[in-house]
């Protein structure tokens, strides 16, 4: 692996993501996800005491999280409506397997299925090393993958046209994004996004050492597709082998 890389990757979070919460068993369900921080690491403990159901859950988009939203990832001008949003509360296992609290911004129309999915990859220990709203990274795509973090909703049009991005509606999820980059041919260069992952695309089929590592093998693929989403990772024309998108058609 590329050292600086991985480094680059590990230290570039969010003050919140090595935050860990003390344990506190009398603590309600209510006041747990009340006070949900994602990046916080949690204990097995707390997820008993406030139930597992509880800490997998969809909720309309409140104030708090359109001030965090607004002019970033739901930039001026957005024409998806708030209503059709929703933002997500689930747990994920973090690099080191332990349990960290996670967030999303996803379409109404996928917002079950995302959390079925991700508490699918939970109870299977699969690993998400982070999970933050891209807004932490001012929506900016490079900095938010170059700290492989997963995300979904951030209104764009797709390049080069007046066509709303399945991101920009909400429909697609990219999953560990440093270490299963966009890769594209053209004219002869190849285009990487982050720049940083591009160590992870070489002989890629072939590789056993690239950490966090989608193909068709990998659960995250199996337990996606299974839901009705396609993987970027089949497409011809480009690879995007951390992206997942859903078409409600």
């Amino acid at each position: 692996m590329n050292a600086s890389c991985e480094d680059r990757a590990n230290n570039t979070t969010t003050k919140d993501s090595t935050e860990v919460a003390e344990d506190n068993n009398s603590e309600n369900a209510d006041e747990f996800v009340k006070k949900w921080k994602a990046g916080t690491i949690v204990s097995e403990a707390q997820v008993k005491a406030v139930g597992i159901d509880n800490c997998f859950k969809a909720e309309e988009i409140s104030d708090a999280v359109f001030a965090r939203m607004k002019g970033k990832s739901y930039k001026e001008g957005c024409p998806i409506p708030l209503s059709d949003l929703r933002y997500l509360k689930v747990l994920h296992r973090n690099k080191d397997g332990k349990i960290q609290l996670g967030e999303m911004v996803c379409n109404r129309i996928i917002a079950n299925k995302l959390l079925r999915i991700f508490r699918k990859l939970y109870d299977i220990g699969y690993k998400i090393e982070r999970m933050v709203l891209i807004d932490d990274y001012d929506a900016v795509d490079e900095k938010s993958m170059t700290a492989n973090n997963s995300s979904c909703f951030c209104y764009r049009n797709v390049s080069g046209t007046t066509t709303i991005s399945k991101h920009g509606r909400g429909l697609a999820v990219d999953i560990n994004t440093l270490y299963n980059p966009y890769v594209k041919v053209r004219n002869g260069k190849t285009l990487v996004e982050p720049a940083a992952g591009r160590p992870y695309i070489n002989n890629r089929d072939k590789r056993t050492d690239i950490p966090f590592k989608i193909d068709r093998n990998d659960l995250a693929y199996k337990v996606f597709t299974a839901e009705g989403f396609t993987w970027g990772g089949n497409w011809n024309s480009v690879k995007d082998y951390q992206h997942f998108e859903y078409d409600p058609k």
